[in-house]
């Protein structure tokens, strides 16, 4: 039976854990750039986009193509690091948990 306390109390610290990490990927913000900085989209941990600079040089009616993939490229690039960084918080709260396959936490 005291296997099954400890278990249930390691239990409660994960959830606690969990809950603070949720609050922290809230508040994480990250920057992703393209075109040399050009373009700049700031993201929270929950992919949330909380901003957008375009440099005023892009602004040519005729090269609103090149903008479109500049912002949609500054974009993935800001996912790629939100994750990462949610990834390796994940990673701190869990204390290297093997989730299955698929399972993605707190989300």
């Amino acid at each position: 039976m005291r296997d099954f306390g400890k278990m249930l109390k390691q239990a409660q610290e994960l959830q606690g854990r969990m809950a603070k990490l949720q609050e922290e990927v809230e508040l994480l913000e990250v920057e992703g750039r393209a075109g040399g900085g050009l373009v700049t989209v700031t993201l929270n941990g929950k992919n949330e986009m909380k901003g957008l600079k375009i440099d005023p040089s892009l602004m040519n009616a005729e090269e609103v193509e090149i903008l479109e993939d500049l912002i949609v490229a500054a974009h993935a690039d800001a996912r790629a690091k939100a994750e990462a960084a949610v990834a390796d918080r994940m990673r701190d709260v869990t204390g290297g948990l093997q989730l299955p396959a698929g399972m993605k936490l707190p989300f």
